[in-house]
């Protein structure tokens, strides 16, 4: 009964498939073709020449500065889009109409911003934010969000018009202003579009970073909505990787080093977490009291155990912070006394990237290189140095020297092999890739 179902089931399919017309067989009318990709058109637009082409394509040509029409030569610029409704109308009904070769309708685009609409919005709101009126201020922010998010092109038109002066003298308009419920409500909407907005101008980077700016966004980062809390975090990482300036006025900013590490400990979101530990190195390695800070609020252990399993990017930043808290004798110390440390940092070393390789490098150069220098203790060094051994650090240091790396790289990881090899009597060397039977620190 089993087969004579089986053998009905594979006549039926081979029936559909004769049915089913070739989509081989079918042809694109060329006057649907943009005559730059030479692909179906899914925007048409007609250019001052009288050419229609596909707005992506047109407008990525012109991005390259290439200020002629393709077809005639004859000078373009972006103004004279004009979208062709007929011609897109007539690729609607051909893509139904050829449904059963598998063609989707092309969906209608929408119309994109245009630069006296986006200069008339941000006008509005500088307008509403010197009169205070939140409610308007915040319905014309969430326009600036809306249009930014449906296309490329829309968001560099607001930024060509300065939207992140606008959204960033508007932010530190509203935090200098009467704290309210409905305040906070429109510093949320204004940080999450400013953050469509990014990178940051001088003038936008000195308004969200005035001190009540910065403590209106510590507030967020604190107890906002999730979304409220991803853009803050979004735009403090842009702050203090721009200028050296921005990492000691942040670290001075009461509150914001607590929420940062908040956000690693207790993630929302993978991108919030990430540019929480992109923040975090900045401020790390600026200076060995901010770090120290960092320590003291129980980051080593949290890193340690974000890097015991988790995907590349996330571990490369975990490694980065790693590396700069150990720079600290606070960190090497909670890092000394973690279980995972030496396992995951050589666990690390060739599976990740090359550059997790070289941050697993300078992490152990640093803890064996104080280990050497606290000679009051040589016993604990000697333990630092022999566990390193037992997990496979010496046969894969040797690995790298051999496969080649950067200089700096290079002289830690000799250096290492020379303090490592002082203890090679007193451990057997092991290759252990796997230390789920480690207990962690309770």
């Amino acid at each position: 009964m089993a087969s004579k179902w089986r053998t009905k089931k594979a006549d039926l399919k081979t029936n559909l498939a004769k049915r089913r017309p070739d989509i081989a067989e079918l042809s694109i009318p060329t006057h649907f073709r943009c005559p730059i990709s030479l692909d179906l058109m899914k925007d048409p637009v007609t250019v001052a020449t009288g050419i229609t082409y596909d707005r992506q394509s047109i407008e990525t040509w012109l991005d390259m500065e290439n200020m002629t029409c393709p077809v005639t030569n004859q000078e373009l610029n972006v103004e004279d889009l004009i979208p062709n409704h007929s011609i897109r109308k007539m690729i609607q009904d051909w893509c139904v109409a050829n449904h059963s070769y598998g063609i989707e309708r092309i969906p209608t685009p929408k119309i994109p911003v245009t630069a006296a609409q986006a200069s008339e919005i941000l006008s509005g709101i500088a307008t509403a934010s010197r009169k205070g009126e939140t409610t308007k201020c915040r319905e014309l922010v969430v326009k600036v969000k809306a249009f930014a998010k449906e296309s490329e092109r829309n968001r560099r038109c607001f930024m060509s018009k300065g939207a992140c002066r606008a959204l960033a003298a508007s932010f530190s308009a509203f935090a200098s202003g009467p704290s309210e419920n409905s305040t906070a409500g429109v510093l949320e909407d204004i940080l999450s579009a400013l953050a469509f907005m990014l990178p940051l101008d001088e003038e936008a980077a000195w308004h969200i970073g005035s001190p009540e700016s910065l403590n209106s966004m510590v507030s967020i980062l604190k107890g906002g909505d999730l979304a409220g809390r991803l853009s803050a975090v979004l735009v403090v990482k842009e702050l203090v990787s721009a200028n050296r300036e921005w990492v000691e006025v942040m670290a001075k900013t009461e509150g914001l080093i607590e929420a940062m590490v908040q956000l690693i400990k207790e993630p929302i979101f993978p991108q919030a977490t990430k540019a929480s530990l992109v923040a975090t190195f900045y401020m790390v390695n600026s200076d060995e009291r901010t770090a120290s800070r960092f320590v003291d609020l129980g980051l080593v252990p949290v890193l340690l155990d974000i890097l015991v399993d988790t995907e590349k990017s996330m571990c490369e930043k975990a490694l980065a912070v790693l590396s700069g808290l150990l720079s600290c004798e606070e960190g090497r110390e909670k890092a000394y006394e973690h279980a995972l440390t030496m396992p995951v940092l050589v666990k690390k070393m060739f599976r990740v990237s090359d550059m997790a390789t070289e941050f697993v490098v300078s992490a152990l150069w640093k803890l064996c290189k104080n280990y050497k220098e606290e000679e009051e203790e040589g016993e604990r060094r000697g333990g630092c140095l022999v566990e390193a051994l037992q997990v496979g650090a010496f046969q894969k240091l040797l690995l790298l020297l051999q496969v080649g790396c950067g200089g700096s790289t290079k002289e830690k990881a000799t250096d290492l092999l020379k303090l490592l090899n002082g203890y090679t009597s007193r451990a057997e060397c092991i290759d252990t890739m796997d230390f789920r039977g480690l207990k962690r620190p309770s």
